[in-house]
């Protein structure tokens, strides 16, 4: 007895699992579309601000965000300030950016998060850096070159 394509299982098989998952594409977050860009890029500046530059020291031109705050505790902070950056890659790859531009990004943070390992000279380094601040700078200026910004 040879099973048919017209068989029970075959096609109970084929029409309620398969049918189930058969909207699904892939596991991957969905890109923007082009009128969401620009929201998305605003949205980005705003985190950037939060992360880098959202306190200003009284009396100085000197400022600071989460993420310095974030970094004064040794260890984990360095990995949750790095953790942060890393999102705005991960919503930048959402973007469709190429590769060369993520890279950039990435060497930002990379360089942020070991210099920024280093107990004192660090935390004064993550101040006036602002990989994040670099980082909306380098999307910005990728997205006036292609017009979509």
């Amino acid at each position: 007895m040879a099973f048919a394509r017209t068989s029970g299982f075959a096609s109970g098989f084929a029409n309620g699992f398969a049918g189930k998952f058969a909207g699904l594409q892939s596991f991957a977050a969905p890109r923007y579309d082009g009128p969401s860009r620009r929201a998305a890029l605003d949205r980005f500046d705003r985190l950037a601000t939060l992360f880098d530059t959202a306190i200003v020291v009284p009396g100085t031109n000197i400022r600071f965000g989460v993420e310095a705050l974030l970094r004064l505790w040794p260890g984990v902070g360095d990995a949750a300030a790095s953790a942060l950056s890393l999102y705005l890659l991960y919503e930048a790859s959402r973007l469709g950016v190429p590769r060369l531009v993520l890279a950039r990004m990435l060497a930002n943070v990379l360089l942020e998060g070991a210099i920024g390992a280093v107990p004192i000279a660090g935390d004064a380094f993550d101040v006036f850096f602002r990989a994040n601040r670099r980082n909306v700078a380098i999307l910005r200026a990728h997205f006036a070159r292609t017009g979509y910004a």
